[in-house]
């Protein structure tokens, strides 16, 4: 199946094409006919599978068939959980729309807000927005929604785990009634079906496999290790096994500086990126990353779905994340939109419970593999596929 079939003009055909965007991926073929023909969605997706482009796409050809814009309006609003990933998502709407006389604009804090107001002041037709500003603005009223067309929420499970839903529900509030709504969710837990059933009337549902859509073209290892020789472990892979990119997970921030530090003890450079940097400091470490000048990126969990690398081979959990839809995420930036990746994952004894919830996830053992010079003391026990937590057996 080509684009050309899904309802698109020419001029978005167009800027696709010169992408290098060949077939639409799944979520894109169920998705972008859906959109267009007006309905409400609920779709869960994981990063990767081109879910930015499913309704990015048809949201560009609805406002582009009919273009009226006044003074502090938007006709779109992109709602997304982090300052990172409402950047990637603006990038991609300026690359799709290169062929439009279609305007839009990434809102977000810790930049200067009078900017942003200025930019508001001739109205713009598509904005992507973190909630906090989004209000900020709104209650300044520097922008209205009452011409407000479609809403889309994006990362609605990361939304609700970082704590939004009274700033969505204050959000939501202010749009009009009349509107298209869709909702895009990594996963669909019963909170974010909560929250779809409070905001959207009987909405057209896809979901996309994770372990199919997701995994499929990423390898996965992982290491046992002692906690004390992690970063030697790290040093050791990237040296030997001569590295030349990798984005590294940690769980803390005082953490990623610690890596950081120690790695370039041993020689190796690398940047970090958490909440506690300026905005101005993580774009330009992203950028730095993505051009290649940083080879390797130490990110706390909050960087992980802002990040849209095409081409990186390979993510590396130094810390185990006790979420199992938070692996899914990290390793997720790799192997993108077909493309293949590398995942390797460093597990203490502590973390045998969330490896055995991970592998049941994924249906499958994780390889284990081992490097001289690196005993472990604390042995990781054999993996359980279907280890259920001794709080959610049947008695």
């Amino acid at each position: 199946m080509s684009f050309s079939i899904l309802g698109l003009s020419d001029p978005i055909l167009t800027a696709v094409s010169d992408l290098g965007y060949t077939a639409p991926t799944n979520i894109q073929k169920q998705a972008i006919p859906v959109i267009l023909s007006g309905r409400d969605l609920v779709a869960a997706a994981q990063t990767g599978t081109g879910k930015t482009a499913s309704f990015v796409l048809p949201l560009l050809e609805k406002l582009n068939i009919d273009r009226k814009l006044r003074g502090k309006r938007i006709r779109a609003l992109i709602l997304t959980p982090t300052r990172e990933l409402a950047v990637q998502v603006e990038a991609s709407i300026s690359q799709y729309s290169k062929n439009l006389e279609l305007s839009s604009m990434a809102m977000y804090g810790g930049v200067d807000i009078d900017a942003q107001k200025q930019r508001l002041i001739w109205g713009v037709d598509i904005i992507v927005a973190t909630p906090g500003r989004l209000l900020d603005l709104a209650h300044q009223r520097a922008l209205h929604f009452d011409e407000l067309e479609t809403f889309v929420l994006d990362e609605a499970d990361r939304m609700l785990d970082m704590g939004f839903i009274d700033d969505i529900n204050k959000i939501i509030e202010r749009l009009p009634a009349q509107r298209q709504n869709l909702l895009f969710s990594a996963t669909i837990s019963d909170d974010v079906r909560s929250l779809a059933r409070r905001t959207i009337d009987e909405p057209v549902e896809i979901s996309i496999a994770p372990n199919k859509a997701t995994v499929a073209e990423i390898k996965q290892w992982l290491i046992t290790v002692d906690k004390g020789n992690k970063s030697a472990l790290l040093s050791h892979l990237i040296k030997e096994q001569q590295w030349q990119q990798a984005l590294i997970f940690i769980e803390t921030q005082h953490g990623a500086a610690k890596l950081v530090s120690q790695l370039e003890k041993r020689g190796i450079s690398a940047e970090s990126i958490h909440g506690g940097r300026t905005q101005a400091n993580r774009e330009k470490i992203l950028s730095d990353f993505k051009s290649g000048a940083i080879k390797f990126l130490v990110a706390t969990g909050v960087a992980a779905r802002g990040i849209d690398i095409g081409d990186l081979t390979r993510v590396v959990n130094y810390d185990l994340p006790d979420k199992v839809d938070d692996y899914i995420h990290r390793i997720g930036r790799t192997g993108r939109a077909g493309a293949s990746g590398e995942a390797i994952s460093f597990v203490a004894k502590d973390n045998f419970r969330n490896l055995c919830a991970i592998e049941s996830r994924l249906g499958h053992i994780i390889e284990r593999k081992e490097f001289d010079g690196f005993p472990v003391k604390k042995v990781v026990p054999v993996s359980i596929l279907n280890y259920v937590p001794k709080n959610k057996r049947s008695k």
